[in-house]
Parts: C-alpha cells; sequence; structure tokens
C-alpha cells in the first residue's frame, strides 16, 4: 500500500495485522480523492476509523492542513504512528486511540471542526449514520464540509436509506464489493443544536497518544 499522490507520492505505509482491516484498494483510493479533488481546500481531515492511516495521510499529501487520525485499537495505533513518522512531517497529524463516539465528544469539548471527515469502518457499517448525526449535532463540520464513506452493499444501502437531513450526496458509485458515496454539508438546511462559537481547529486534545 502507497500513497498515491502529492508530496509523498510512492511512499510505502504499513498495514494493521488483522482480519477485521482491510485496506482501501489504490483503485478506490484514487477513485475517492478524483471524486472530491473539484471542492479541495486546504482544511482539516476526520478519518474517523483510520486502520492504517492511509486515507488521512493520502489527504495531507494531497495539500490538507492537518489529518486526526482515529482507532480504537491499539495494533492500528501502532501502524498509524509509523506511517506518520515515515511522513517526514508528523506535525500534520494528530492519533487518538478512542472509540469514534468518544473522539466526536472530545472534538466538541475542545472546539475542532473539520473540512473532510473519512468513514470506512471494518466492520458495523450502519454506524456510519449515527456517526454523521453526531458530527451534526455537535456542530463538528465547517461550511460546505465534505463527508466520504466507503463501504460494503448493505452498509450503502442504509446509508442511502437514512441520510440525516442536511448533506447533498455528490456522487454514489461502486468498485466490485466496495461502494463510495460523497456528500456534501448543505448549511442552508442544517440547524445545529449547540452553536457556541468553535476556536484553533489544531488545538490538541488529551486523549492523542
Amino acid at each position: 500500500m502507497r500513497v498515491i499522490a502529492g508530496k509523498n507520492h510512492g511512499l510505502r505505509l504499513k498495514m494493521v495485522p488483522s482480519k477485521l482491516t482491510r485496506p482501501t484498494t489504490e483503485k478506490v483510493k484514487e477513485a475517492l480523492f478524483s471524486i472530491i479533488a473539484p471542492y479541495n481546500k486546504p482544511g482539516i481531515v476526520l478519518d474517523l476509523y483510520a486502520g492504517s492511516g492511509s486515507l488521512g495521510i493520502e489527504a495531507v499529501s494531497r495539500g490538507y492542513r492537518k489529518a486526526y487520525l482515529v482507532d480504537h485499537a491499539r495494533p492500528a495505533i501502532e501502524v498509524i504512528r509509523n506511517n506518520v513518522i515515515a511522513t517526514k512531517s508528523p506535525e500534520n497529524f494528530e492519533i487518538i486511540k478512542a472509540p469514534a463516539s468518544q473522539a466526536i465528544k472530545q472534538f466538541f469539548d475542545n472546539q475542532i471542526r473539520f473540512d473532510l471527515v473519512i468513514f470506512d469502518p471494518p466492520y458495523a457499517k450502519q454506524h456510519i449514520v449515527k456517526d454523521i448525526s453526531s458530527l451534526t449535532e455537535y456542530n463538528l463540520l465547517t461550511e460546505h464540509a465534505l463527508i466520504v464513506a466507503e463501504t460494503d452493499r448493505s452498509g450503502f444501502n442504509s446509508l442511502n436509506s437514512n441520510l440525516p437531513n442536511g448533506y447533498t450526496v455528490l456522487s454514489k458509485k461502486d468498485y466490485g464489493i466496495t461502494y463510495l458515496m460523497v456528500m456534501e454539508r448543505d448549511v442552508n438546511m442544517v440547524k445545529a443544536v449547540f452553536s457556541r462559537d468553535l476556536c484553533d481547529p489544531c488545538k490538541p486534545l488529551a486523549i492523542w497518544m
């Protein structure tokens, strides 16, 4: 597995030694970043089920300013740490060992918002809908933030049927057994439950590893 484009083009990345995680293929990764390319901005990325950290690292390589890489599994955290070191720009990353729900609450407590959120959970695909709802409720997405979901057929169908209000679907495609959906936050439709002002999105959290 390698970084496809950008400042870390060609960098080989380590993989998580687990049957539960499946690395994103280069074909799907290239398709994903080609879809979002017209909307790219040098913002903040959240990879909520990071695995090896490949997608967050790819985003930073292509110009995003910082990536928060979340995973609850210690083997994944060790691989992420090694891959981040290999980029030679560890200051562009924060590594968080925590379940997704806990990380989302910590982001709210620390007033951090995101321009791009990537979902690629290895299992429990139905959590994507719940996590998107939580990100919306806590007002953790910037204006016109992008959400990318990489999932299987059942996860895609669940997301397609239960997408929370306030999002415009930009693309829906399948690549064999892998499905991609790209959504944009529609600020005219979203009314956040919480409205307090948010500060510097790069403030580190207490749960960083």
